[in-house]
């Protein structure tokens, strides 16, 4: 399939090339991008890394990781090999102003052997106490003085509270335009993120339901049977409510509560999620523990194995009071959506990995049939299955077969693998095309970042402040700490997760 929009020559940089996350993530995402035909013709990609490596050898490197990681499988030789000549190494340091000099010069060697001006991106797949040091030297070398062709890409997490943030854009700002940045989630780049843009806004049957007359309540769960595996580290300075809610929740939220956009224009798709989290209410820091419920997990089971607790993992902290589960309950004080509950939940180690989000719509007015009709009644659910399993689940009640009036709940289902059958792109794939075409809708700009962790700062600091007593407070493989349940009961709720198949 050819692009509708021609990509320019480019050249991708990647700081941090012999990383986890070149390997597995960005270098097959680019592979498939290039088999796809979605690159252009004159196209590069530049790994800059700490290792001393020739180009044959990072090139094997690669290779193993497309092998192992790309949604195609093993890379066809023909396939690979026309990829590997688009691919060069050097070796340099981030810290160097030398690096950034040679940069400078490749690509002025590749205007002159194109003929014309290169589009370049310069990807920082770095731990993110390095993101000042290039930013500061791309703009010192002058890489990125061109604003229409020059994109600075930065990864999660965009600082690690509200005031680092705002340092950190501030330092971005100075040197680069806000159209330059590209701040990277790549939940935003998954096909069934997206398409809850595409279900709410290309059908007319829903919009006029979609607020507080007609829906309930909003839940949305992203859980993982996973621990922290080797992440120790970055775990015990981030936790849960950093590592998922401040991102990934909250942009899911903002997609799920926005209003119509007047075109699919970046910034209007962007000013209206900014909308949803300056209307969010916020929290007194006496207040939290209303709404807000922190856990985590200790020994227990996942499926038949015995794991370990949390404290016993890699590079944790033996006492570690930091949450691995974060529960928040949200009101957004707007027309739409004031006194309808946001219910987020996320946590490691949980009974399941599942990312789904429920609309739960209010009861019918009045109940006409008889109590017996009604004995499995439940309320009409839509969920929208984000992974593992991709669908969309719309449950409702119908009479069963018989002669009495009997009601059962039944479910209308939209399977992304049964109805497509091309592969689906990684969230890479998209959000890296996105990037080489300037197209901004799928990423964070500087005052959403900031607006998410606004919200966040009460919680953190209470949380902080009052350092929990009873952790581990949940057991591997169960759904979370009993206060979770609580938080949604109290308000006459539970926890809703539909199976991802017909499947009861």
């Amino acid at each position: 399939m050819e692009s509708a929009i021609k990509v320019p020559p480019t050249i991708i940089v990647i700081f941090g090339a012999t990383g986890d996350l070149t390997w597995r993530k960005l270098i097959p995402a680019i592979y498939n991008l290039h088999i796809d035909k979605w690159t252009p013709d004159n196209f590069l990609v530049l790994g800059i890394g700490r290792k001393d490596l020739t180009d044959a050898q990072f090139n094997k490197h690669l290779h193993e990781g497309v092998d192992k990681f790309s949604r195609r499988g093993k890379a066809k030789k023909k396939d690979w090999d026309a990829f590997a000549k688009c691919v060069n190494y050097h070796k340099g340091e981030v810290t160097d102003i030398a690096t950034y000099e040679y940069v400078a010069r490749q690509i002025k060697l590749l205007e002159k052997k194109w003929g014309g001006p290169v589009n370049r991106v310069l990807y920082m797949a770095v731990p993110p106490q390095y993101f000042e040091q290039i930013a500061v030297k791309i703009g010192k070398v002058g890489l990125a003085k061109d604003k229409k062709l020059s994109r600075v890409v930065i990864e999660k997490p965009f600082g690690h509270d509200l005031e680092s943030s705002k340092h950190l854009n501030n330092l971005l700002h100075n040197m680069f335009d806000e159209s330059q940045i590209y701040r990277i989630d790549h939940y935003l780049g998954k096909e069934t993120v997206q398409n809850i843009l595409a279900f709410r806004f290309a059908n007319a049957l829903f919009e006029p339901i979609w607020n507080r007359n007609y829906i309930d309540n909003v839940q949305i769960t992203v859980s993982e049977q996973l621990g922290v595996e080797n992440r120790g580290n970055y775990y015990e300075t981030a936790g849960a409510l950093r590592d998922m809610i401040q991102n990934h929740i909250l942009q899911l939220l903002c997609l799920i509560a926005m209003e119509p956009p007047v075109s699919f224009n970046a910034d209007e798709v962007r000013n209206r999620k900014v909308d949803v989290l300056n209307a969010l209410r916020k929290f007194k820091l006496e207040e939290v523990h209303k709404f807000a419920v922190r856990g985590q997990y200790g020994e227990g089971w996942i499926e038949g194995k015995k794991v370990k607790g949390y404290r016993q993992e890699p590079d944790v902290n033996k006492k570690s009071t930091k949450e691995t589960f974060a529960a928040i309950k949200f009101y957004i004080d707007n027309w739409r959506w004031q006194g309808v509950p946001f219910y987020l939940r996320t946590g490691k180690r949980m009974n399941e990995t599942i990312s789904a989000i429920t609309i739960q719509f209010s009861p019918v007015p009045h109940q006409s049939f008889p109590s017996e009709a009604t004995g499995n009644w439940q309320p009409n659910r839509l969920v929208m299955n984000i992974q593992p399993h991709m669908g969309i689940r719309l449950r409702f009640q119908a009479k069963r077969p018989g002669l009495e009036m009997l009601l059962s709940p039944v479910d209308m289902l939209f399977d992304y693998a049964e109805s497509y059958t091309s592969g689906t792109p990684e969230a890479y794939e998209t959000l890296l095309l996105d990037i080489m075409q300037g197209d901004s809708t799928l990423f964070m700009r500087a005052d959403q970042v900031e607006a998410a962790w606004d919200i966040l700062m009460p919680i953190i600091k209470a949380w902080e402040n009052s350092p929990s007593v009873n952790f581990p407070n949940y057991a591997a493989g169960m759904q979370g700490p009993e206060d979770a349940e609580a938080l949604i009961a109290k308000d006459g709720h539970n926890w809703i997760v539909m199976p991802p198949d017909n499947e009861e």
